[in-house]
């Protein structure tokens, strides 16, 4: 980092299941009556939440004390400022580091695995005991880190949405979509249930899945300045085609929909839902590799 300041480390963490629960039904013993309801135990939902609390508290403990720390959950992130002279640690499963990347602009990212919860731990693959070295490391600017590739959605009225891992673009609730694909010079009208753009760190989520299920493979890494688009079961008729089932996104080239959904149609990045594009009859949208990068520091 630059700065001769003494960096801030920002926490990012989101609520438990736990906390969730309780902030719902009001007391332990309602929300445990809700589980058992659903042949259910409070006790393993509040083990996953106590030790994601461990590993923050944890975390803390080896940030130098004449560093400062924040806190903010994901679902703060929208309302929270980032600074030049932040270091973002990610505290939780993987997908709060894809959540996180459109705030930040260039900032190292650790991300941390509170162990036990499920997480594949490629994006959150340092424990806790590792955080002090690698803050260190990024503070000395001696870190090693990934430029990991993301991509952008662009309407014709200027709004926008990135993704780490991959944009959707669609019918909200997944019904057959109609839109009209170009992929340079090829054109084709899709009837399908969406497009997938997938960057390489997406394309061990939904993307592989996808190629499992229709047997097409695609070779990119996270760091590659391509993406890869599929579209989701596309429907050959009279009138709509699927010659332009998948392809390959490559750096200073554009993917371009223009939309024949009615209502509906939405475009939302790595699988947040709530937070959309709309894309309905007539709208247009450009997609490309994002200018923006996430730097994920590694071990």
């Amino acid at each position: 980092m630059s700065s001769s300041l003494a960096p801030r480390i920002v926490i990012v963490h989101r609520a438990s299941e736990f906390e969730t629960l309780i902030a719902h039904h009001g007391t332990r013993g309602q929300a445990s009556f809700f589980l058992s309801s659903r042949d259910q135990n409070i006790d393993d939902v509040e083990a996953v939440h106590a030790a994601l609390q461990a590993c923050i508290k944890e975390t803390k403990r080896f940030v130098p004390q004449d560093w400062s720390i924040a806190q903010v959950e994901r679902g703060d992130l929208d309302r929270f400022l980032f600074t030049g002279n932040d270091i973002i640690v990610a505290v939780g499963q993987e997908g709060l580091v894809a959540n996180l990347a459109k705030y930040v602009s260039g900032q190292p990212v650790i991300g941390v695995t509170p162990g036990g919860n499920g997480s594949e731990s490629v994006l959150t693959s340092v424990q806790p005991g590792e955080v002090a070295q690698l803050l260190q490391e990024v503070h000395n600017q001696s870190a090693v880190m990934q430029a990991r590739t993301m991509v952008e959605a662009q309407l014709s009225n200027g709004e926008s949405l990135s993704a780490l891992n991959e944009l959707f673009i669609g019918h909200r609730s997944h019904q057959s979509a109609r839109y009209i694909l170009k992929d340079g010079e090829q054109e084709e009208f899709q009837s399908s249930s969406g497009v997938i753009v997938s960057t390489g760190t997406g394309a061990t989520g939904w993307a592989k899945s996808i190629m499992n299920a229709t047997h097409q493979s695609h070779e990119i890494t996270p760091t590659d300045a391509r993406a890869i688009y599929f579209s989701r079961e596309p429907w050959p008729s009279k009138t709509s085609g699927c010659a332009l089932s998948s392809g390959m996104l490559a750096q200073g080239n554009r993917l371009q929909l223009t939309s024949r959904i009615n209502e509906g149609g939405v475009i939302f990045a790595d699988g947040i839902e709530q937070d959309f594009l709309q894309f309905d009859w007539g709208q247009k949208v450009s997609v490309s590799i994002a200018a923006q990068r996430l730097n994920l520091v590694t071990k």
